[in-house]
């Protein structure tokens, strides 16, 4: 595998998993540059969250091999944030509270620098004035953004993030893109699984899935164009490229 943009920050080599019968990944290959926003979207059982958690080391490949920052995923645990896509947050802790303790998670022992990037990382997300409040007292936008500052308050070389934008308006969406877009300006990569063509549209490059497989991958304008349709979409592009990958194309 090439270098990429500044080098590889994710290996992904013919990797397999199957969950008993079920074969959620297939021989899969991806290669993620370092400093860019990459786009896993696939449909629902495409294979994204068990790939997501092979690069974060929940799980380990059952064939094939991972690579994150040269290493086994779970040897760079402290350089990853991860966001996943069900809340992990404790509903009787506050917004605080909970940053803290993914704090202390990832390592950071020592309290002021620790205070600095909770607090940092809480006004980042707009939630000061909510600080002390419960999370359970949140709307699902509000834990989002506390969910989001959770897996940011390490201040990681690689942000991994599971349908980071389910349930958000129109409005906060914008915000969580904006502030995306400042991270991977400054260094930090970006690994982005979504099913909606708003959020692809956003990655500097794409990965589609479908079935556990890659049918496609390139930039967003790369792929609209090599599809060869007169004015196509981004999500017409998707179903082309999953029409295709079905057919064995």
């Amino acid at each position: 595998m090439t270098g990429g943009v500044g080098g590889s920050v994710i290996e992904v080599e013919g990797v397999s998993f199957s969950y008993g019968s079920t074969l959620a990944l297939d021989g899969l290959s991806i290669e993620v540059p370092r400093g860019i926003s990459f786009g896993l979207v696939g449909p629902n059982g495409a294979g994204k969250s068990t790939l997501i958690r092979l690069m974060v080391g929940l799980i380990g490949p059952q064939r094939g091999r991972v690579r994150v920052l040269g290493e086994p995923p779970r040897k760079v645990t402290g350089l990853v944030g991860y966001m996943p896509q069900l809340s992990a947050l404790y509903n009787e802790l506050s917004v605080w509270e909970n940053v803290d303790f993914f704090a202390r998670i990832y390592g950071l022992s020592q309290r002021g620098k620790r205070m600095e990037c909770v607090e940092e990382c809480v006004r980042l997300v707009g939630l000061w004035e909510r600080r002390r409040d419960q999370i359970l007292k949140l709307s699902g936008g509000m834990r989002q953004r506390v969910s989001l500052a959770c897996g940011m308050v390490h201040r990681p070389r690689l942000l991994v993030l599971d349908e980071p934008t389910v349930g958000l308006d129109p409005e906060l969406r914008v915000a969580f893109w904006e502030h995306f877009r400042k991270l991977t300006s400054e260094g930090v990569t970006l690994v982005v699984s979504s099913h909606t063509m708003d959020d692809a549209a956003h990655c500097d490059r794409l990965a589609f899935l479908r079935a556990g497989r890659v049918v496609a991958e390139g930039a967003p304008n790369e792929l609209v164009a090599s599809t060869g349709l007169a004015g196509a979409t981004l999500e017409e592009a998707f179903l082309y490229f999953l029409r295709r990958g079905g057919a064995g194309g």
